[in-house]
């Protein structure tokens, strides 16, 4: 097998729609793999997306078509020699042609494309030119075709399979790409080639390793069939299976005795075993495959209990607790996202403490980089197929494209050991129970057969060894209209009336079994916003910040889920401040509850870990990178250890959690404090929770019986853990508006920032990219007892004024927006 890249000498032309007369009838030089929006951005023709109010003169770019051509130069085929031209992926709806025929037409951006082009290559150059049209206009047409079917957003992208948030979402643009996305090759080969290779690593009863590799052979049909041969080798193992001349299949299995279990993050390491399979004719060498696996095994217990249905993950016997994140694309113009980009959110998801990302289903199916890194740092991800808040037409030319997409990348994702679950789609069996969706259907097919016959039989088949779920959120085992997908006893829950309607602490209202989607909006950080948005003066209501606001009364409801907490602001920049802090405390607010009911509650996938662009959004990191305040309170959240006071029986107990693998002892000392340091009641606990388990505590009334409220703090303290429990809203407590000095120290790769409390400060936190764009603090929201101290490291190559990082709108608290209040 001889590869080429063909990704050099492309030109892209707009060649119909509203096309602005800057760019009509101009060709410019195209990146493959690359998108249209990106060629002209490169050419100096569009303004940059993100910035502004750009995103709507792009608007004509929904309904335009475009023209990508090169030239291959070949050599003419030798007449035992396929040659094959390979599009790993087209966005979206194309035509393709190679020295004036047309070779075939695509709609489908989740899948790739082959074509035999052998009889088009005589060794002189041909004319290889894509034609994408209107994705946007492509739907419209299968829609009036096939019927209109709900969905949740103005464009019907569920009639299209391209990814869903390209046409915009509540956090994202509505900028439709389109473009050759993945690479594109030209494959020479003779005899026979590896069409599909599926490693299906699994642990034996004895605790073995077992590699079962399935093969699927395509024969070039030029000359005899003759036979075969099959290798596969694993951790120094080998195996071998001959492949007769009518058969086009084979399936080896190497045993691998002493294979080390692959683990979640906190739970052990990560092994993984380079994995070869040879295709040869006899001593000729035909195909090769590579790729890493890890032994585990992996289950999700919906066993019935006294509490309805769990849902909880079990890696190699070992329930775990899902500590994760939601996952958007990291950037919406894909080509852009890299391995190295990648491999920072995966890192930051790690320091988080979070062991679990869920892959949502109206983003796309990740590269391969993404499940490799999480194979590496011990990241399970949950892998939606790509539906979302929509119903889908079932007849035949839509299915037959699930179908292929589905087959073909259950199968390329099969090696990851990362990979814990598929999932039929996400919010479309609650939108069919709650969203009128019923009446509109009138009786047409919505998808349900996706999710409980198509997915459920290409997992059987291709992928055994792995979990499926019919959707999320999902009451296992119940068509919708027998007991409601969105149940809190049963299965998975997404909970949407915090946010919506509701305050936060009535998180404490419901007990999920597993919630894989919560949130709370907040800005990005200000350095992303101010690059982003060039306005001035810059305030909540601009019309380009508006823009950047994609939810529905969006800053109505962070103005309301602030309003029973935190005090009033009056300057866009406290405002800003604020609003990142109740979102961060929100979010962890549900956190601590659904953690203090393991093993009842196994999961909280806290909606989103990362954003596409620079908006106001649900996400803890923001679209250039940078950490939000609601990072460093997930990070804190989900420490191994938490203690956290929560209502129990009409009273507050302690809940001590420890998602560690061996027990926590210690002596926990329980003070109710005033702000200024004065200690008014003491209690102390022998602490010993076992390993992966959670224990409620009792507390003294006399400790949660304050003498001052606006004043005092109960604060519980094992080592180095702690948490507090106030007696009145932040907003009615007496902070000290000026309790926090601080002294900067340069060092080699930034600053040291030493943070001293004079009175009792809640939630410091530097804002240190408001002092140069680079800098990075390693952590926030930290609070202080009177007389404590914590020291903040700073990266940034920048040379900072020391005053700028100890700066009023730098150094922030609870207690600045007191002194903001006061002012």
């Amino acid at each position: 097998m001889i590869r080429h890249a063909l990704h050099d000498g492309w030109q892209l032309t707009a060649i119909a729609g509203p096309v602005p007369e800057n760019i009509s009838g101009r060709t410019v030089p195209a990146h493959v793999p690359g998108s249209a929006h990106l060629d002209l951005l490169n050419a100096g023709l569009i303004n940059d997306p993100y910035q502004n109010r750009v995103e709507e003169e792009l608007v004509w770019a929904h309904r335009t078509d475009w023209r990508y051509a090169t030239t291959v130069d070949a050599p003419a085929a030798a007449d035992d020699e396929r040659v094959d031209l390979v599009f790993d992926g087209l966005d979206t709806v194309a035509t393709v042609e190679l020295a004036g025929r047309t070779l075939g037409s695509t709609a489908n951006m989740f899948r790739s494309y082959r074509y035999d082009v052998r009889e088009l290559l005589d060794g002189t150059p041909a004319e290889l030119v894509v034609t994408f049209r209107s994705a946007l206009a492509y739907a419209e047409e299968a829609e009036r075709r096939l019927g209109p079917r709900p969905h949740v957003y103005p464009h019907p992208f569920n009639a299209v399979r391209k990814m869903a948030c390209s046409f915009g979402w509540d956090w994202g643009p509505d900028l439709q790409t389109a473009g050759i996305w993945k690479p594109v090759t030209l494959e020479r080969w003779r005899v026979a080639r590896l069409a599909s290779v599926r490693p299906l690593a699994s642990v034996t009863e004895d605790g073995a390793g077992r590699l079962t590799v399935h093969a699927d052979i395509e024969r070039s049909g030029l000359g005899a069939a003759g036979e075969l041969t099959v290798t596969a080798t694993v951790a120094g193992h080998t195996a071998t299976a001959t492949v007769p001349a009518d058969a086009t299949s084979a399936t080896l299995t190497v045993d691998v005795p002493d294979a080390e279990l692959w683990w979640p993050v906190g739970y052990g390491d990560q092994p993984l075993y380079d994995v070869t399979v040879e295709l040869a004719a006899g001593a000729d060498p035909l195909d090769t495959f590579e790729r890493r696996v890890g032994f585990r095994t992996i289950t999700v217990d919906t066993t019935p209990d006294e509490h309805g249905t769990p849902f909880t993950f079990v890696v190699n016997g070992q329930p775990i607790f899902a500590k994760g994140a939601n996952w958007i694309p990291d950037d919406h113009f894909l080509t852009r996202i890299t391995r190295e980009r990648l491999a920072r959110r995966i890192d930051q998801t790690v320091e988080a403490n979070m062991n679990m990302l869920r892959i949502w289903g109206g983003g796309i199916y990740e590269t391969d980089d993404f499940y490799d890194l999480c194979d590496e740092r011990g990241v399970l991800v949950w892998q939606d197929f790509l539906l979302a808040c929509s119903t889908y037409a079932e007849e035949p030319e839509l299915w037959a494209e699930f179908e292929a997409e589905a087959r073909e990348n259950v199968a390329r994702l099969t090696p990851h050991p990362s990979l814990a679950l598929w999932n039929g789609g996400n919010e479309n069996l609650w939108g069919y129970m709650d969203w009128g969706w019923q009446r509109d259907l009138n009786g047409a097919t919505w998808g349900y057969g996706y999710y409980t016959d198509l997915f459920p039989r290409v997992i059987a088949e291709l992928d055994p060894e792995r979990p499926y779920s019919a959707g999320s959120p999902n009451s296992p085992g119940y068509h919708p209209t027998e007991l409601h997908p969105n149940d809190q006893d049963h299965g998975t829950r997404h909970e949407w009336e915090v946010w919506n309607r509701v305050d936060y602490t009535t998180y404490r209202d419901h007990t999920p079994r597993f919630c894989s989607e919560f949130g709370f909006q907040g800005p990005p950080t200000w350095a992303t916003l101010t690059e982003a948005i060039t306005e001035r003066p810059l305030t909540a209501t601009s019309p380009a910040f508006l823009l950047h606001q994609k939810a529905d009364d969006g800053n109505g409801k962070l103005d309301r889920g602030m309003a029973p907490h935190l005090p009033d602001t009056h300057t866009f920049e406290d405002w800003h401040w604020a609003t990142q802090l109740n979102q961060a405390r929100a979010v962890v607010f549900g956190i601590e509850h659904f953690r203090s009911y393991w093993p009842r509650t196994t999961g909280s996938l806290v909606w989103q870990l990362n954003d596409c662009w620079p908006v106001t959004s649900w996400a803890a990191i923001d679209g250039d990178e940078r950490p939000k305040p609601l990072y460093y309170g997930l990070k804190h959240v989900y420490a191994p250890r938490l203690l956290t006071f929560q209502p129990r029986n009409g009273r507050t107990a302690l809940v001590a959690v420890n998602d560690t693998g061996t027990e926590w002892a210690g002596e926990l000392r329980l003070e109710r404090v005033t702000f200024d340091g004065e200690v008014r009641e003491t209690a102390t606990i022998s602490l010993g929770v076992a390993a992966r388990s959670a224990a409620e505590l009792d507390v003294a009334d006399s400790l949660l019986k304050a003498a001052e409220a606006r004043r005092e703090v109960l604060v519980a303290t094992v080592g180095e853990t702690r948490s507090f429990h106030y007696f009145e809203e932040d907003r009615d407590l007496a902070y000290d508006p000026a309790a926090l000095t601080a002294r900067v120290t340069r060092v080699a790769d930034g600053y040291r920032v030493e943070v001293t409390a004079s009175s009792f400060a809640r939630d410091v936190a530097l804002l240190a990219d408001r002092a140069a764009p680079d800098a990075v603090v390693d952590d926030a929201l930290v609070t202080l007892l009177a007389g404590e101290s914590h020291t903040f490291q700073v990266r940034t190559a920048a040379e900072i004024d020391p005053a700028e990082l100890t700066a009023p709108l730098v150094l922030r608290s609870v207690n600045s927006l007191h002194a903001a209040a006061r002012s």
